[in-house]
C-alpha cells in the first residue's frame, strides 16, 4: 500500500504503528495508516486482514 520512500512498516511488522497517517477522525478516536492498519486512541488496532489487536493499557 505504501508508495513513498522510505516505505512504511508492513501491517504485520512489530513496528506497524510507525506508518504514516493517511486519514483520521480524532473526534471518533481512530486513524488509518498507509499500511492499512486502523489504530484507535485506546491503543487497539484493526489489521487489514480483519485481525484485532486488543488495547495495551498500562496496569493500574
Amino acid at each position: 500500500m505504501c508508495r513513498h520512500h522510505p516505505p512504511c512498516p508492513a501491517a504485520d511488522a512489530p513496528d506497524r504503528e510507525a506508518a504514516k497517517v493517511i486519514t483520521s477522525a480524532l473526534s471518533q478516536g481512530w486513524a488509518a495508516l498507509c499500511n492499512g492498519v486502523i489504530v484507535f486512541e485506546d491503543t487497539g488496532e484493526l489489521l487489514p486482514d480483519g485481525r484485532v489487536i486488543a488495547p495495551r493499557r498500562p496496569a493500574a
